[in-house]
């Protein structure tokens, strides 16, 4: 169901700007510095203590080390190198710096690569996953912890589940030392190392509360040679409804790393994601859009797009967000599902008029209303000359949007 494949609206966050908040909390971290172009990177490594450096591409995804590049010039490595030498660093940052890198997670299209990270390498030891998360089931902040570090998540706990331990926090006291004990008996960790994992958990713990984080990955976590403890990777995003209160947290954002689409959007307060496939919905309320997309795919279409209007949008909203679904070149058709409660099927209406003229249309457009003022809403579009294809429920909604994009016509 399309709900499972939904790509989260949270705000994500370059790994250089996770491990200085992250520093800022007492969590251990390289030393490494960003860079915005080539040139940099000789001086940003000649800082450090070397003398093997790590050169990271900084894209909002994961699986670089193991990702590609499009282009023949970046060489066969990938989103991770090594250097034992500043012209080594030099070479690689040239290498990299405005390919388009190309990981599980970026989909084929790839990812420009227009920051850089240059950090001080470690001898590894062993490496371990550790992340934080809000579990829905319990409503409290989980850790998740395996000695599989360095892997995907979800290939461990598809091949060796028992591998993965996890705990929540009662948000009444706060994270423990108990929980850091929980932590270290996971991994396998004594002595010192788990006197390091303790103050570890409590330091990410403190960052995921005060920053209202949604996730915070660090995989892997490392033992190193010398016995230390260090986050040699960080993934962090934010909860969106918590960034009034976090100016700091959104200056970091980068626009590059997000759809022009999600960009646009947000300047209207419109919930929106951009997906895979070619039937663009609009759709009032996260669970009703959750189920729109659902059964688009039952019957075997595939939603371009995640697109929420709210529940009293004007009939300005409305335009905007008509106008962002049909800006998409790979829609090939629209669902417009709308119940009307505080919002009103009359200015829903008004709006797909307004939009239609505004813009044209030049895709098949279903529309099912239901609600406040839907016979108004229904009688509008009738008398607009609209090619518009009305339905009478969600499901006959579906089933003629799938057939107009499969079939270019009902």
């Amino acid at each position: 169901m399309a709900s499972a494949n939904l790509i989260s609206a949270c705000m994500n966050i370059h790994e250089y700007q996770a491990k200085a908040i992250l520093r800022d909390f007492g969590a251990p971290v390289s030393h490494g510095a960003p860079v915005l172009t080539p040139g940099e990177a000789e001086a940003a490594a000649r800082a450090l203590p070397g003398p093997v450096y790590v050169i990271k591409a900084q894209i909002h995804a994961g699986g670089r080390g193991k990702g590609h590049f499009k282009e023949p010039e970046a060489g066969e490595k990938g989103g991770v190198r090594l250097a034992r030498s500043l012209a080594e660093v030099k070479q690689a940052a040239e290498a990299m710096f405005d390919r388009t890198l190309v990981t599980v997670q970026t989909g084929p299209a790839g990812r420009k690569v227009q920051r850089l990270y240059i950090e001080d390498g470690c001898d590894i030891a062993r490496e371990f996953y550790l992340s934080l998360l809000v579990d829905r089931s319990t409503s409290r902040i989980s850790f998740v912890v395996s000695t599989e570090g360095g892997m995907d998540i979800e290939e461990v706990a598809h091949k060796t589940p028992d591998k993965i331990v996890s705990f929540s926090i009662d948000p009444v006291t706060g994270i423990e030392p108990h929980h850091g004990r929980a932590a270290a008996v996971a991994l396998g960790l004594g002595g010192d190392q788990a006197a390091q994992i303790t103050q570890i958990t409590t330091s990410l713990y403190k960052a995921f509360v005060a920053k209202d984080m949604a996730m915070l990955e660090v995989n892997p976590l490392v033992l190193t040679k010398e016995g230390r403890l260090l986050c040699l990777d960080a993934k962090v995003s934010f909860d969106p409804n918590a960034l009034y209160k976090h100016p700091d947290i959104v200056a970091l954002r980068d626009e590059n790393e997000e759809d022009p689409k999600e960009i646009e959007a947000s300047k209207f307060d419109l919930a929106y994601i951009a997906l895979d496939g070619t039937i663009g919905c609009m759709v009032n309320g996260a669970g009703l859009a959750m189920a729109t997309m659902d059964i688009i795919k039952l019957y075997g279409g595939n939603p371009a797009n995640f697109l929420d209007v709210g529940g009293g949008a004007s009939k300005e909203k409305v335009i905007h967000a008509f106008k962002i679904i049909t800006a998409d070149p790979q829609v090939k058709g629209i669902l417009v599902n709308i119940f009307g409660g505080i919002m009103k099927c009359d200015v829903i209406a008004e709006g797909i008029i307004g939009a239609v003229k505004e813009v044209g249309l030049k895709v098949p457009l279903v529309v099912r209303l239901e609600g406040t003022n839907v016979d108004l809403g229904k009688v509008l579009l009738e008398r607009s000359g609209l090619d518009v294809i009305p339905a009478d429920d969600l499901d006959d909604a579906a089933q003629k949007i799938v057939a107009a994009v499969g079939k270019g016509t009902v």
